[in-house]
């Protein structure tokens, strides 16, 4: 039996009170696109799995939230499942999304795996390309405006390279900019002792935009989302109400309903993917709360 959650769809009108720096520019009577929150487990895995394992652990597994690697030229998986016949049964199932993209990383990265960096004079650019294309993603699946997308910033060495950290924090900001422009919500995934420490950072000098949410990794096995970490972490004025994510446990296997994965863990207190509707409106779909 999944424990009970809390998973609420929220009206254009309450958006600037949940997230106010995504519709910083907006009009005040503007409306604004609807987001939704889930505040329980998620995880997820590098292949979006097959319809049947996500109605198996929809069946038996503590989760009600998935990651999905939507976009971006450095993902590590293929993704065969993922597409927006895939997206509609899942969400019909029950399940919410966590769209992430996997793009460009930081500068001073030394992952073999991804080789491809910002370059730190062209980094706010890259940042509105990257999401350009989680855009045209997004659209491909069918998730409407109001949902976020985060930018996959793998870790790198904290503080040892200002330049670096400052990099990031440009192409958050033209990430955060282009998705704003077109109607979405702006996240970061990063380790919390180097991209989320530089994020803060930036955050607290004034820079702006920043994102409107963040999934922060450390694997420490707290099912909570404190942000707190060896540098200090996130103090309680930063990405607070409902804009957290803590990747809190990674590369483990479960098994639900006789079927084993290789996933991360994370407790999410955020927002999550919006479905569109035929003509690209809400769909109005919020889920099923309370439990099963």
């Amino acid at each position: 039996m999944r424990p009970l959650s809390r998973r609420t769809a929220l009206a254009a009108a309450a958006l600037a009170l949940l997230l106010p720096a995504a519709n910083a520019t907006a009009r005040a009577d503007e409306p604004g696109p609807p987001v939704e929150v889930v505040d329980g487990l998620g995880f997820d895995a590098c292949t979006a799995p097959p319809l049947g394992t996500m109605q198996a652990w929809w069946d038996d597994s503590p989760y009600e939230a998935v990651g999905i690697y939507l976009s971006g030229s450095q993902r590590a998986c293929k993704q065969p499942e993922l597409t927006a016949s895939w997206v509609r049964e899942v969400q019909a199932m029950g399940w919410r999304l966590i769209p992430t993209h996997v793009g460009l990383q930081a500068p001073c990265n030394v992952s073999a795996g991804k080789p491809a960096k910002f370059d730190p004079d062209r980094a706010r650019e890259q940042g509105r390309q990257e999401a350009e294309e989680a855009e045209a993603a997004l659209a491909e699946l069918g998730l409407g405006e109001g949902s976020p997308v985060y930018l996959d910033i793998e870790a790198y060495a904290p503080g040892a390279d200002p330049a670096c950290g400052d990099a990031v924090a440009d192409a958050a900001a033209g990430w955060t900019e282009e998705l704003h422009r077109a109607g979405y919500l702006s996240g970061v995934y990063s380790s919390l002792d180097s991209g989320v420490r530089d994020l803060a950072a930036a955050a607290r000098a004034g820079r702006t935009p920043v994102p409107d949410a963040l999934w922060y990794a450390r694997w420490d096995g707290r099912q909570d989302t404190g942000g707190t970490g060896s540098t200090g972490g996130l103090s309680d004025d930063l990405w607070a109400g409902h804009r957290r994510i803590h990747q809190y446990a990674g590369d483990v296997r479960e098994t639900w309903g006789g079927v084993t994965l290789s996933i991360d863990r994370s407790r999410v207190d955020g927002p999550v993917a919006v479905a569109a509707g035929p003509s690209g409106e809400w769909s109005g779909q919020s889920g099923r709360s309370g439990g099963r």
